[in-house]
């Protein structure tokens, strides 16, 4: 499968390893040009890119990059996909460590709300809540007791199952997370993010989130 990814830090930078380790046809991007990817092509097999080719032509285009850096990607970045790609948004709001605030997600819309809205594009959200070197190191086969599960929430059916299916692919265990209006669950501070948790403990940790950010997880605290 063809896959974009828009963003080469920890979590970008360990999808291009896993993603090209099981076949895929794998551009990376990131905001400060190829030549700085050469390392991870050379690595990977990847292909660097600019950022306005990673989508061309891809069936799965990753945005992996700092939630405060979203609206600043180019006008159209996500055009060049191939029709009915799949978006997955990756990305985390963390107001006091990196982002700054965000108006909207302070008054309470869910951070991948936020972020479709500045896509122009509806998107699943995954990867946000497990650490990089587990997605590298942790994938087991299927039916492995004690598998780490990942949730997955999207409000577009087929969208979601082929992102699952990914989730599958690279060893984790895929759980249904609603939709993108629920995807304040898996948000940092819940009970699922970061919790490495089997797919049961996942979805009890998502019923037992609770919408309001704790104060270390807002501009104002």
């Amino acid at each position: 499968m063809k896959i974009g990814i828009i963003g080469a830090g920890n979590i970008g930078g360990t999808l291009t390893r896993r993603l090209t380790a099981l076949g895929h046809d794998v551009s990376v991007a990131n905001s400060r040009g190829p030549q700085t990817l050469a390392d991870l092509a050379a690595e990977t097999g990847a292909t660097a890119v600019d950022v306005t080719e990673a989508a061309r032509g891809a069936e799965v285009v990753v945005v992996t990059i700092p939630q405060k850096n979203v609206p600043d990607l180019p006008a159209g970045v996500l055009d060049g996909a191939a029709e009915g790609a799949v978006v997955v948004d990756t990305g985390n709001y963390y107001p006091q460590q990196r982002d700054g605030a965000i108006g909207p997600i302070e008054r309470g819309t869910p951070e991948s709300a936020w972020v479709q809205q500045e896509l122009g594009r509806p998107v699943v959200k995954a990867f946000n809540g497990i650490m990089a070197q587990h997605l590298l190191e942790k994938g087991q086969r299927a039916g492995t007791r004690g598998r780490i599960a990942l949730p997955v929430a999207g409000d577009d059916a087929a969208a979601k199952a082929k992102a699952m299916a990914l989730v599958e692919e690279l060893g984790f265990d895929a759980v249904d997370a609603g939709s993108i209006a629920e995807s304040w669950r898996q948000q940092p501070g819940t009970p699922v993010y970061g919790a490495d948790l089997d797919a049961e403990g996942v979805r009890s940790a998502l019923a037992a989130a609770l919408p309001d950010r704790a104060p270390e997880w807002r501009a104002g605290a």
